[in-house]
């Protein structure tokens, strides 16, 4: 079990990351990560909705008919999404307005319904549960880095407007990269957003590429090793 889930931690958080390998979810993820706080904001919004809807998937998939299999996962999932919608309404309803339509379009996000349907409903509400929770952290680190990106960019700043989450207490967490910076816009637009997550994914591969070249390397010296013989010379 525990092998298990160390390989369900790892293939949420790098090795089939939903934004950097599946590259699903793009279109929010592409459209909302102008600042951090933005990306935080669709990130929770998105983890409650991951963990919410596989581990329901998960304990009643023996009582789903196959037939109406597909239909009753998009109403699961619409389910969470309306109460993480009214949920933002009522406390971060600021927040609601800038993300705007893409809180509901969870709704038909291929990560959400890729998990359901390809593990959800196939493995244990443990497994399953796990498995929403590291996909979600995945998605919502890879929002966040490319909204930093962006936001740095395009603003001269980091985590301006974070009272927007987390109220009053984060008036003053915003960090000034550039006094007096006369801004990007090319990193604000959707171009920028592309160039952006183009970025990541090399730096990904680039960094599997070394780590693979790497454990070739110790396997070959490994090998290597055992193979060679001591030979002892008396005179």
């Amino acid at each position: 079990m525990a092998t298990d889930l160390n390989k369900i931690v790892k293939d949420g958080l790098w090795t089939n990351n939903p934004a950097l390998v599946q590259l699903l979810g793009l279109c929010p993820l592409l459209a909302v990560t102008g600042t951090v706080v933005n990306a935080i904001g669709l990130g929770i919004a998105s983890i409650v909705v991951l963990v919410g809807s596989n581990l329901t998937v998960s304990a009643f998939r023996n009582q789903v008919p196959e037939s109406v299999r597909l239909p009753i996962f998009v109403m699961i999932i619409a389910a969470f999404v309306t109460a993480i919608e009214l949920l933002m309404q009522a406390f971060t309803y600021e927040l609601y307005l800038i993300l705007g339509i893409f809180i509901p379009l969870i709704v038909t996000n291929c990560a959400i319904m890729g998990r359901a349907d390809a593990f959800a409903s196939k493995n244990t509400v443990l497994d399953s549960t796990v498995d929403g929770l590291m996909m979600g952290i995945g998605f919502t680190l890879v929002l966040i880095l490319l909204g930093a990106m962006r936001e740095a960019i395009a603003f001269g700043t980091l985590f301006s407007n974070m009272h927007l989450i987390f109220g009053d207490i984060a008036q003053n967490w915003q960090i000034t990269l550039i006094e007096e910076y006369r801004g990007f816009l090319f990193a604000a637009l959707p171009p920028g957003a592309f160039v952006g997550l183009g970025l990541l994914i090399a730096l990904k591969n680039r960094i599997d590429l070394h780590l693979k070249n790497r454990a070739i390397s110790a396997q070959s010296l490994e090998t290597t090793s055992a193979g060679s013989k001591r030979v002892r010379i008396t005179g």
